[in-house]
């Protein structure tokens, strides 16, 4: 939602005109083609067959993450391998239940998915004993085990990370300066924690040339974008850095206390880095 916030206010001059729209995993991308959205932020992950098949175009990584299993504790099962002929519950036409029942055929484990048809149904499904544990991706089944009826310590992750998950905000086909400001709202919001730029300092920072390349300047990419000068500055001042929007809602001082992994910059070990501005 926060991404959200960056975009509105880079294209239209206030992050506050967003109309969110929630949406179950099989109506994403019929509402994406069909005009009913203009912008897919959700945990949808980037792959070839959603570029090719759908003709929607993925902006770039916003969200590093993995793919495991949630199950019940005390339960006995501890490792993915343990799993072999059980029943999982899915959220039905995600990239999950294509890498559930990949990884089930390379390990022999004879999963039996059972297919839901939206993750809070799966979620519920999982918790009322219909299946011995629940597939997704792992920041999602960070947020279902703080949920549990019987409360977290009920529940745990196995240590398993089965597939890539990168994440990514999706737009359709077609507009190419669309995807191209939804793609440099990310990357300027990267470029910013790069630069030690917050929302707190951006105004006093913009005198520094470093910071004005990356940010401010621009009349070209402005005019060819058709948006108004400066906003690079608008998204940054919006909602931070990449980092504070990712410590601001996923971070270990919310209740999901996620670790930024392989989402810290990459001069601290992370995936996340900024091409050039210019």
């Amino acid at each position: 939602m926060d991404f959200c916030r960056a975009v509105a206010a880079a294209a239209l001059g206030d992050p506050s005109k967003v109309a969110y729209v929630p949406l179950r995993a099989s109506a994403r991308f019929p509402a994406l083609m069909e005009g009913m959205i203009d912008l897919l932020a959700r945990n949808t992950t980037w792959t070839l067959r959603r570029e090719a098949a759908l003709k929607v175009q993925f902006a770039g990584v916003l969200f590093y993450d993995t793919q495991g299993f949630l199950v019940r504790r005390p339960g006995g099962i501890q490792t993915a391998a343990e799993l072999k002929g059980a029943t999982v519950c899915v959220e039905k036409e995600t990239s999950t239940l294509v890498h559930l029942r990949d990884y089930s055929a390379d390990n022999r484990l004879e999963i039996m998915p059972l297919e839901i048809d939206s993750a809070i149904e799966a979620r519920r499904a999982f918790f009322a004993g219909r299946c011995s544990a629940y597939a997704a991706d792992s920041a999602q089944l960070a947020a279902v085990r703080i949920e549990a009826p019987d409360g977290p310590q009920s529940v745990q992750i196995l240590p398993e990370r089965i597939a890539k998950e990168p994440l990514s905000p999706a737009v359709r086909g077609g507009d190419q300066s669309w995807l191209t400001l939804v793609r440099w709202v990310l990357f300027a919001l990267v470029a910013a924690e790069e630069l030690g730029v917050t929302r707190d300092n951006l105004q006093s920072r913009l005198s520094e040339a470093a910071i004005r390349r990356a940010l401010a300047d621009g009349d070209e990419s402005d005019r060819s974008l058709g948006v108004e000068r400066g906003w690079r500055v608008r998204a940054v001042q919006s909602v931070g850095n990449y980092g504070e929007m990712f410590d601001r809602n996923l971070g270990p001082r919310t209740s999901l206390k996620l670790d930024r992994g392989l989402n810290r910059l990459w001069t601290q070990g992370g995936l996340m880095y900024a091409p050039p501005f210019r």
